[in-house]
């Protein structure tokens, strides 16, 4: 049984189908929708340049062909691990032998009416709103809340950011790149407002921590998104920022596995559990548990690694620059064709490669070799 039909708990079924295992797949989701992949919901799709058809993980004709049992709009409320039962939202029981937690993350939400960007329904709903001059403003200057404000301004809305932190991304890139995104918000007319808060959010816009109200048509809130640890909580199963498994994805009950948003798994290379809420991380680690499942020898130790598309400016991240204590760049980071390397100790822990292409798998060998790295051949730029 797979909890969760996203694209974790789609590619595992599919997994299980290639590796031979021909028993009964039950894979539930909570949505109206078959699996689908939800990095073009705030990227092509939200911009109109991609149909809806393209982001679904299969046809719709992919589960009955493959005999895998897809239960739409059907909420697990209790998983009995010891008891190997699930428990659905209209009574019944589904036992199970063993049992894969896909079940993602849920958008942080403020109170008052506000968009989110998490369904293929919330992104078609701001495609819908955006046009010139509709005035639009974002809480929250990370990753999704750059790429929709990016997607609105595009569309020919005015568009205002809205930040506590000193600058954009400035936990996930650092201050001094953060900067770098902001600037380039700055040049197509965004409106930051950096160091302020969110207080209020009314029917005409937001009220600041500042006092200062600023009106808008809509409010898009993207201030981060929380792992749906409820039913494994419950359940008894070891939860920190996730659910808590090991290199093979296995939580602490022997038959209960997680995978993608919601897992929280010992990685070997940072020698540390993390979690990772990317694309990837899902792409990777449905198939990773899939075989995990079924007895092979398995450790997930895929680098963390994710893309964003704004305006110009196209980027691949590979890594985790927790506890970095120095960046250094090959190209000029202004002129937005560069790469960043983020060093600890004199090691490659992460690295950023903006409008430069065909050099992912040569940062991430860098970030393995765990060598101390020459700073001038690193930096040097090749023809």
């Amino acid at each position: 049984m797979i909890v969760g039909a996203g694209l974790a708990g789609a590619k595992a079924a599919e997994t299980l189908r290639e590796e031979g295992f021909d028993g009964e797949i039950v894979l539930i989701g909570a949505e109206s929708e078959r699996p689908y992949e939800r990095p073009p919901l705030s990227k092509e799709f939200l911009q109109g340049r991609t149909e809806r058809d393209t982001i679904y993980v299969h046809p719709p004709e992919w589960y009955a062909d493959h005999a895998v049992d897809l239960r739409l709009g059907t909420r697990v409320t209790r998983i009995e691990p010891d008891r190997h039962l699930v428990r659905l939202g209209d009574g019944s029981r589904q036992p199970y032998d063993k049992l894969l937690i896909a079940t993602g993350a849920a958008p942080r939400r403020l109170p008052g009416p506000a968009y989110y960007l998490r369904t293929v329904e919330d992104s078609e709903a701001l495609k819908e709103r955006f046009a010139k001059g509709v005035s639009v403003l974002v809480v929250g200057a990370s990753w999704i809340g750059l790429e929709t404000a990016a997607a609105a301004r595009t569309a020919g809305c005015e568009v205002t950011v809205v930040e506590p932190e000193p600058t954009a991304l400035n936990k996930a890139l650092g201050p001094e790149l953060g900067a770098l995104f902001a600037r380039l918000h700055a040049s197509k007319g965004v409106d930051l407002r950096f160091g302020t808060a969110a207080a209020e959010i009314t029917q005409t816009g937001v009220r600041l921590s500042s006092g200062e109200r600023l009106s808008a048509d809509l409010v898009v809130a993207g201030i981060g998104a929380a792992p749906e640890v409820g039913l494994a909580r419950d359940a008894g199963l070891d939860v920190g920022q996730g659910i808590l498994t090991d290199a093979a994805l296995r939580t602490s009950h022997p038959d209960v596995f997680a995978a993608g948003d919601v897992a929280e798994f010992f990685h070997p290379v940072y020698g540390r559990r993390i979690r990772v809420e990317h694309w990837a991380n899902a792409l990777h680690g449905g198939p990773a548990a899939a075989r995990s499942m079924l007895g092979r020898e398995v450790v997930h130790d895929r680098l963390p690694y994710f893309y964003t598309d704004q305006y110009e400016l196209g980027m691949e991240f590979s890594g985790d620059i927790e506890g970095h204590d120095e960046i250094v760049y090959r190209g000029d980071p202004e002129s937005l064709e560069f790469i960043a390397y983020w060093l600890r100790g004199g090691r490659v822990i992460a690295g950023m490669n903006v409008n430069v292409w065909d050099v992912v798998d040569e940062i991430q060998e860098l970030i393995r070799s765990g060598v101390v790295i020459d700073r001038t051949e690193l930096s040097r730029v090749r023809s």
